[in-house]
């Protein structure tokens, strides 16, 4: 699998392929991103890759055919497989795990990380396949979206994580994660003590199952009843779940 990145600041990314868990998608050679600093494919001295946007305002606008020649270059050296073209912007679809998903089991693609007040819409309009945002917010370019989504398709290839940690974090059936507990079994503080539930520790492993569903589906309901709302409305939910839903005093 490979990415494309077009981007300004290209050593936001090394860190990224050389630390961490993602770290194991790049050395085992699943995952490739390959780096396209926009001001290479300038073509004036001062390698400027905006200018003032037509009929005032404020902030710059990134240009056409510097985009377009990296975009060329991209293209030219990723002869087996063209890529699609994805740029983060505030008027994208959410990026979901859904779409990390599909991204993970795909070929990869060509990763634009905008800057200043934004692309020419003749760019986007011809070049775009997809616009993806990582939330209702602005942020300075493109770059920290699209780290984002290279660190949640790295997590899903194969060797990176051990099957079952994917496959039961938050989103992957619809619903958040419920809490976690670890050592110690009793912790003391100021305020009394704080035990791990006792079910934790029964070693049966479907009452245990029964109460992490449980948990998630309370968790879910508390913070986000949007999920829950999308769940049921795909079929997500059993009887169980909707019987122990109903029992919950929210």
């Amino acid at each position: 699998m490979r990415f494309d990145v077009i981007t300004l600041f290209p050593d936001w990314f090394e860190p990224h392929r050389t630390s961490g868990i993602a770290r194991r998608a790049y050395d085992s050679g699943a995952l490739d991103v390959k780096l396209w600093p926009l001001r290479d494919h300038a073509d004036d001295a001062y390698r400027r890759v905006d200018d003032r946007p037509f009929g005032g305002g404020p902030g710059m606008v990134m240009l056409v055919e510097p985009l377009q020649r990296a975009l060329a270059a991209v293209r030219a050296d990723r002869a087996d497989a063209r890529g699609p073209v994805v740029h983060f912007s505030p008027a994208g679809r959410p990026l979901t795990q859904a779409i990390v998903q599909e991204f993970a089991a795909g070929d990869g693609a060509v990763l634009l990380c905008a800057r200043y007040e934004g692309v020419d819409q003749r760019f986007i309009d011809a070049e775009v396949d997809l616009e993806l945002s990582i939330g209702d917010y602005v942020l300075s370019g493109g770059e920290i979206p699209a780290l984002v989504l290279l660190d949640a398709v790295a997590r899903l290839l194969p060797g990176v994580l051990s099957e079952p940690s994917h496959q039961d974090e938050s989103f992957s059936h619809g619903l958040l994660e419920g809490p976690h507990y670890s050592r110690p079994e009793v912790l003391a503080s100021a305020d009394g003590t704080a035990a791990v539930p006792k079910v934790l520790l029964s070693g049966h492993h479907g009452q245990i199952a029964q109460w992490r569903r449980e948990q998630a589906l309370r968790t879910t309901a508390l913070r986000r009843p949007d999920l829950i709302a999308r769940a049921r409305a795909q079929g997500l939910l059993e009887a169980a779940d909707e019987a122990y839903l109903r029992s919950l005093d929210i």
